[in-house]
This record gives structure tokens, C-alpha cells and sequence, in this order.
């Protein structure tokens, strides 16, 4: 058993988790919903966080709730359906392995229309996959895909165990690290994307969300509200010290590089982020990366 198995999904990093989820389910409520998540509610629902975390779109009242729920449904609608599209990329151009590190609460596999013969591996804590396969099940969530858990820290020997698993280190990838870097500190982060430089055929792609400004979200008064509004101390959980910007330590290994701006894509899509996601999220990035730049890529 992991030395890190204190897992709780009211509280630390399970409660950030579950706010994702609720932030997912806000938005697939919306009326200019970018995404459809059925089990991001159910999520919620079983969990039963001390404080109440909206499922619905919310009516801003004094202007804190409002606004956190705007924000969460808001961005996570976005960087969502960013990322859902980069899966459907990847299984367009004929990637049928893919890899979520650090899959939380998401419900891709069950979601998306996977390609046929696609195999999706999410990496987590035992505890984490335990409460969400207990959710899905009794939702009745069925995977599109052969799905496999693996059941691992972060922290711990998880390339080891996406071995054990049946990883395929000789087909294309299609990696995504979603929410992921922040929690990390600057070592484990070049660590955990070697480890996925070493395991990434030629063809291979990975998504990253890449925040750049972490520093200056811990002192906003707006972002000190909203962690008070959930319960959580954010500080405590998110590493700001200085590391090299993922894309660049990925252009430094041979990988084919594009950023896109959080707000652009946004815009993409007819949305604008309120001014608290503007403020807080505005300079956050998605990263799409490809190995030895192969047909259909991943930008595109």
C-alpha cells in the first residue's frame, strides 16, 4: 500500500477533484454547454462535501458564489472539450493507446466515442479509482474503450506499473496531463515528462495544461475567496517554485510544440471568460506536443 493513501474526496486534493467535477457539471447544464458529462453530477451527489458544490448553473447573489461557479464552469467547460477534441485527433490520425495522468474524476472512457482497438490506461491513487469506479458503476457508466486503471501514485513507480498493465512502448500515445504540473514540484515535474519522453513511440502526442502564473493566483483576493468558498488551502497543495516551462522541456527532447492561449481557444467557441477566470486563468495555456511530426497533427 502507498505511503500516500490518505485520500479523502472532502478534503486537500480529493476536494479539488470533486470542484472539477462540479465545475464539468455546471457547464454541461449550461446553455452554451461546450461539454455533456452525465456522471460529473453523480460524483458529487455521492460524495456529499460539507459545503454544498453546485451541479447547476447559479445565479451570482452577493457576487462570491456567482462568480466561483461562473469561473469553474466557465474554464473547465473549455480546457474540457480543448482536451476531449485532442483525444479525438489522436484517434483520427490512428493512435489507439492513450494515457490520463492523474485521472481524477474524469469520465472519458466513458464519454467519448473512443476509436475501435483503442486502449485507455488512468493513472491514480488506489483510492481515487476506487471511489469512481464505485460511482460509475452504480450510474451504470460503461467504457467505450478497454479501459485499465492503474492503480498507482504519482509519486510512487507508476511508469513500473503502466508497464505491468500492458503499455505498449512501441505504439503511438496519445499522453494528457490535465491539472496535473501545479501539484507537482519542479523535480517531479521533469521527471514525470521524461518518463513519458522515454515511453513515446514516434507518432506519439501529448496535451498539457500549462499555468503560468500560479504565483500571482495565490495573492489574488478573488482566488483566496474562492479556496474559503470550498474549503480548501490551496496554498498548501500547489507548488509555485521555478521550473522549466513544459513546452520548452518538451521542444528540448525532439517534440513538435504549440501553445494555445486559454482565452483564445475560449473565443474559438463563442465564449468569454468573466472577469474573475480572466484575471485568474487569462495566461494559462494548452500545450499540444507531437513526436517526429507525423500526418494529422494534433493542432490541427
Amino acid at each position: 500500500m502507498s505511503r500516500y493513501e490518505q485520500w479523502d474526496i472532502v478534503s486537500s486534493v480529493g476536494l479539488t477533484a470533486l470542484v472539477v467535477a462540479a465545475g464539468r457539471s455546471v457547464d454541461t447544464h449550461r446553455p452554451d454547454a461546450l461539454i455533456s458529462d452525465p456522471y460529473a453530477e453523480r460524483f458529487v451527489e455521492a460524495a456529499a462535501p460539507p459545503t454544498p458544490l453546485p451541479t447547476r448553473p447559479v445565479p451570482p447573489r452577493d457576487g462570491s458564489e456567482g462568480e466561483l461557479w461562473q469561473m469553474m464552469s466557465g474554464y473547465m467547460g473549455v480546457r474540457t472539450r480543448f482536451f476531449d477534441e485532442f483525444f479525438a485527433a489522436a484517434g483520427r490520425a490512428g493512435v489507439r493507446q492513450a494515457v490520463i495522468l492523474a485521472a481524477g474524476l474524469d469520465a472519458r472512457a466513458q464519454r467519448l466515442a473512443w476509436a475501435a482497438g483503442t486502449t485507455l490506461y488512468e493513472i491514480d491513487q488506489p483510492a481515487v479509482l476506487a471511489f469512481k469506479d464505485d460511482v460509475l458503476d452504480g450510474a451504470g457508466g460503461q467504457a467505450r474503450c478497454d479501459r485499465r486503471v492503474v492503480a498507482v501514485d504519482l509519486r510512487d513507480d507508476w511508469p513500473g506499473a503502466l508497464d505491468a498493465a500492458g503499455f505498449d512502448r512501441a505504439a503511438p500515445t496519445a499522453w494528457l496531463a490535465e491539472g496535473l504540473l501545479p501539484y507537482l514540484p519542479a523535480a517531479a515535474q521533469d521527471a514525470l515528462l521524461a518518463a513519458v519522453d522515454e515511453r513515446s513511440a514516434p507518432g506519439s502526442r501529448i496535451a498539457i495544461e500549462d499555468f503560468t502564473n500560479l504565483g500571482d493566483q495565490l495573492g489574488d483576493p478573488g482566488f483566496r475567496r474562492v479556496a474559503q468558498d470550498i474549503g480548501v488551502d490551496m496554498a498548501s497543495l500547489i507548488h509555485t517554485d521555478d521550473r522549466t516551462d513544459p513546452g520548452d522541456a518538451l521542444a528540448a527532447r525532439g517534440w513538435d510544440v504549440r501553445a494555445h492561449r486559454a482565452t483564445d481557444v475560449a473565443a474559438g467557441w463563442g465564449r468569454e471568460f468573466d472577469p474573475l477566470t480572466q484575471r485568474l486563468n487569462g495566461r494559462s495555456s494548452f500545450l499540444v506536443a507531437q513526436r517526429d511530426g507525423q500526418r494529422g497533427r494534433p493542432w490541427d
